[in-house]
């Protein structure tokens, strides 16, 4: 990092919390990086669609313990 980079980081982590957050969306914002709002409304949709497949019984659910112990059995290898 140069100087001036340094320098502006420096003067950056020494605004309040909500201006350094108002500065992390601009920054992700320039880097055409989903915004909260749209991160949020893509897991929402994700969520709601898992639950449609549960509901209709598309999908197979597997019980939280199998899986645990299938983890735990990965792991003891």
């Amino acid at each position: 990092m140069n100087s001036v980079s340094t320098k502006l980081t420096d003067e950056v982590l020494s605004l309040p919390c909500e201006d350094r957050l108002y500065l992390v969306d601009k920054l992700l914002e320039s880097l055409n990086a989903p915004t909260r709002e749209e991160i949020d409304a893509l897991w929402s949709e994700e969520a709601e669609r898992r639950i449609e497949e549960i509901e209709s019984g598309s999908v197979d659910t597997i019980p939280g313990e199998q899986v645990f112990r299938e983890i735990r059995k990965r792991l003891d290898k």
